[in-house]
């Protein structure tokens, strides 16, 4: 089996629109939630969201191509571009078979199936589509569009699982490079929900934070008053890279990828296990995979969204996996600053860990005022401002409807 590291990292987010800005941001405790711009909110019971603040896809894109991107597929496109840069990849020197792209969105283009459909009935349903259409709309075209962006002609396809995808695609790719069947693969997740369809279909959910009055702390992870999550948008991208040849080329190493775990709820299409079943076998088979002891995990990046019985399951696997270091134990929520970003959030909070394990720093939990009495009194929610500590080994979370679990496990590289 081949050692599998991080080189590279990109990022666009509500709360930085690159990876230093989003981990600064994260570090300080900034909420990204904000009043709804992109269209009137004021019929919706929920009016708010953790929007990408002052973006135009004309800072990035030449007016032509982004006619022919939906938003998430710009959003992956942005973080994408940073990644390499920051790992310092020249394609030109690799074979580029061996170079994968393994990239996820939960739902793919939701604002232009909307926009589409919406012209299609106010033209008297005559068919008039976007010959862009469906290239913009499937979820696999922004995995494709790296792809042929770069040259790149490895393993390329989109995990589609909801808000599990982005960290199912990063297990892949680790999978692919230990088993010798690519160098180098770029992964991640991208989304681009907040349209007025998603709002009102979350609504009618009931999934969604109300708290109009008080939007900018609505997304309070683990707290006694949570009422649902808060919907957020943007991408991460990750470059994995095997220790061989990160080595060869002296690539600077953020963290090593040890093990991946996925399971299932079996239980609910969007309500996970009350005893989070699925959850606490996630990350006992990840763990597993990893080779070590729950009591060398110290720091957990919990999935966390704000929802009644979505944090309290969560929390209940962790008691369960983690009852002989509980009180060691380290957990955030960094959904309290960016919102839920569905597909995407697997990958943001995959780079927020790999940082974490790099920097020794661990974010706040922010918002949560009055901790919910079935939580564990010794469970440290990092609600102090960020914490500074050794960590050795980090976990992160991500759960989808459909019961979709994965568990992503990082540790420390020494060289």
């Amino acid at each position: 089996m081949k050692r599998v590291v991080i080189t590279g990292l990109g990022a666009i987010t509500p709360i930085g629109k690159n990876t230093k800005a989003y981990w600064n941001n994260l570090l300080n405790g900034v909420s990204g939630a904000d009043k709804i711009t992109r269209f009137d909110p004021s019929k919706f019971k929920t009016q708010f969201a953790c929007e990408i603040k002052d973006y135009s896809p004309l800072d990035y894109f030449d007016r032509k191509e982004a006619r022919k991107l939906d938003r998430f597929s710009q959003y992956g496109l942005i973080s994408t571009e940073e990644a390499v840069k920051d790992a310092e990849l020249d394609f030109s020197k690799f074979d580029v078979n061996r170079i994968g792209v393994i990239f996820s969105s939960g739902i793919g283009g939701f604002e232009t199936f909307e926009k589409e459909v919406i012209d299609f009935t106010d033209s008297n349903f005559q068919p008039r589509f976007n010959p862009f259409f469906i290239p913009k709309i499937i979820s696999n075209g922004l995995s494709g569009q790296i792809s042929i962006n770069y040259g790149l002609r490895g393993v390329n396809y989109c995990p589609v699982t909801a808000c599990a995808s982005s960290t199912q695609s990063i297990i892949q790719a680790f999978n692919y490079i230990r088993l010798d069947k690519a160098d180098i693969v770029i992964t991640g997740g991208s989304e681009a929900p907040i349209t007025e369809s998603s709002i009102g279909g979350f609504n009618a959910m009931r999934a969604m934070s109300t708290n109009n009055e008080n939007y900018s702390s609505a997304s309070r992870p683990f707290d006694k008053n949570r009422d649902g999550f808060v919907v957020g948008e943007g991408a991460g991208t990750l470059i994995l890279e095997s220790l061989e040849s990160a080595v060869k080329r002296s690539a600077k190493i953020y963290a090593e990828v040890i093990g991946g775990g996925e399971s299932s709820d079996a239980y609910h299409v969007t309500g996970t296990h009350p005893e989070g079943l699925g959850a606490y076998l996630a990350m006992k088979l990840g763990i597993k995979e990893a080779n070590v002891l729950p009591e060398r995990i110290d720091y957990i990046n919990a999935h966390a969204t704000s929802t009644g019985l979505g944090d309290l399951s969560e929390v209940k696997a962790i008691e369960k996996l983690f009852k002989s270091n509980l009180d060691e134990l380290q957990v955030s929520a960094s959904k309290s600053m960016t919102g839920h970003l569905l597909g995407g959030t697997g990958a943001i909070e995959a780079i927020s860990t790999s940082l974490s394990v790099s920097t020794n720093l661990i974010p706040p939990t922010i918002n949560t005022t009055e901790v919910d009495e079935n939580i564990p009194k010794e469970l440290d929610l990092s609600l102090n401002g960020k914490t500074s500590r050794e960590i050795h080994y980090a976990l992160s979370n991500s759960f989808g409807f459909g019961g979709h679990c994965a568990t992503l496990i990082l540790k420390k590289y020494v060289g």
